[in-house]
Parts: structure tokens; sequence; C-alpha cells
């Protein structure tokens, strides 16, 4: 009967947990579906906040992009990872673009309320 060492035991233990982890990354699928909607997260994005917002769209188009690399290395985990800040990076971007909007409608009925009240008579 062979008996085993407590080194050789953990050389075991050490090369199968090595083994359960190359299987588990090469079971994570392609994210097709999460880098198809950020693509069309950032390309929405392109729009309107493309002069609003431009640092918060360039940072989701980068992630974009990154995201595309990590895809055709084959590096599934990393891609989908990308593709979802891509996608919040964008929206934040639409959203920034909103707000600036917003600050400019406001400004401009404030002033239209200052120059009405200019208008009137004063008792």
């Amino acid at each position: 009967m062979k008996t085993t060492t407590p080194s050789s035991s953990r050389a075991l233990l050490c090369a199968g947990l090595a083994i359960a982890a190359l299987a588990a990354c090469s079971s994570v699928p392609p994210p097709k579906e999460e880098m198809a909607v950020s693509r069309a997260a950032v390309d929405k994005a392109s729009g309107p906040a493309a002069a609003e917002a431009p640092a918060e769209l360039a940072i989701a188009r980068a992630k974009m992009q990154q995201a595309n690399t990590a895809m055709a290395n084959k590096d599934y985990a990393l891609a989908r990872q990308l593709a979802e800040q891509a996608e919040a990076d964008a929206a934040l971007a639409e959203a920034r673009s909103r707000s600036v909007r917003a600050s400019r409608a406001l400004t401009e009925v404030q002033d239209s309320i200052r120059a009405l009240r200019e208008q009137l008579p004063r008792p």
C-alpha cells in the first residue's frame, strides 16, 4: 500500500484546483447580448451627449473598445465586465447631457421671467 505524504497531497490538491479553475474559465459563454446592449447604449449616447458630456462618452467608447478586444481574445468574463461598464458610462453620459440641457432651459426661463418683470409697470 502506497502512502501519500503531505507535500504530495498538497501538490495533488493544487493541481486539482488549477484544473477546476481552468475549466471554470473555459465555461464562460461569450457575452453576445451584453455586447449588443452596450453597443446600442454607446451609439444612443453618441447623439446629444457627444457635445454635452464628451468626457463621459469618451470613457464609454474606450471601455467598449476594450470589451471588443477582450472578446477577440476570448476573455469573456472581462468582455462582459467591460461591456457592462461601458453601458453604465453611456447612461451617465446621457444623464449628464439631459442635466446640461435642463439647466440651460431653466436659465432661459429665468431670463424670460426677469425680462417680463422689468417690462411690468411699477406702482
